[in-house]
């Protein structure tokens, strides 16, 4: 078969280390009967070694050549397309359970991605991702660290958001030029009862002046909606923690 060549359209980086694999599937530990989906399986590298666990599974892959490749594999369902055109509710229904979601994500549209998961959070089970560190250290960050920003609230009012490892460039071919982290994503049993789209503004109001007093940024948000409660704007918002943002977004829901 001959060799693909890794496109840099679709931010692709092969995952080349078995022990870094290894770590990787035991860490997912696959179980039969399980509804999995791969995202951007690629050469093969986790489909594999997933494959000698757990058959079928599904896997989404934007590449012709490889999801080619990949449906000569028995056990694999190849689903050829964008992820962010794929409707995993759809899917899960399909499968008749929650689905168990992995994959190394482009790393050039992998904030994309997870937004797009957030909108079908209730027919997953969990999500393990290889993604760029700098990426996987905002989405854990705590409030008064640097990395704490829009993405650290938006993922961790809805996920448990755990880094369970550091995967270094040299574990890829190509080598891509930052170092790479495993990211685990269980979705709360019973999140906030809350407007996300109304979250989103507030976060996105909240951190556009990161740097300066939230009277700066989200005051001003909230005063266009004649908002008269008692929030505390004398701080800068990486220093408010993801459960007054989401208390403050019930409080303007039922204003």
């Amino acid at each position: 078969m001959a060799q693909h060549i890794a496109r840099k359209r679709f931010g692709q980086h092969f995952l080349t280390d078995k022990a870094i694999i290894d770590a990787i599937v035991d860490a997912i530990d696959p179980q039969p009967g399980e509804a999995l989906v791969e995202i951007g399986p690629g050469l093969g590298a986790m489909t594999l070694p997933l494959l000698e666990r757990i058959k079928p599974f599904t896997v989404v892959e934007l590449d012709r050549d490889l999801a080619a490749r990949l449906r000569k594999r028995e056990g694999i369902e190849v689903i050829e397309s964008d992820v962010l055109k794929v409707d995993f509710a759809e899917l899960a229904q399909a499968k008749g359970q929650k689905l168990r979601v992995v994959g190394n994500l482009p790393y050039n549209i992998s904030t994309p991605i997870l937004f797009h998961l957030l909108g079908f959070v209730d027919h997953v089970v969990d999500q393990n991702f290889m993604l760029q560190k700098e990426v996987v250290d905002r989405m854990a960050a705590g409030p008064g660290c640097k990395d704490y920003g829009r993405l650290s609230v938006m993922l961790q009012w809805r996920y448990e958001v755990e880094s369970i490892l550091d995967v270094p460039p040299e574990s890829f071919d190509p080598p891509p030029r930052v170092d790479s982290a495993i990211v685990r994503m269980r979705p709360f049993a019973e999140p906030p009862a809350i407007n996300p789209e109304l979250l989103g503004e507030l976060v996105a109001a909240a951190f556009s002046q990161r740097r300066k007093l939230l009277r700066h940024s989200l005051g001003v948000w909230l005063s266009q909606r004649h908002y008269g409660g008692h929030f505390d704007l004398q701080r800068r918002a990486e220093e408010v923690p993801v459960e007054e943002f989401v208390a403050l977004a019930k409080e303007l829901a039922g204003a």
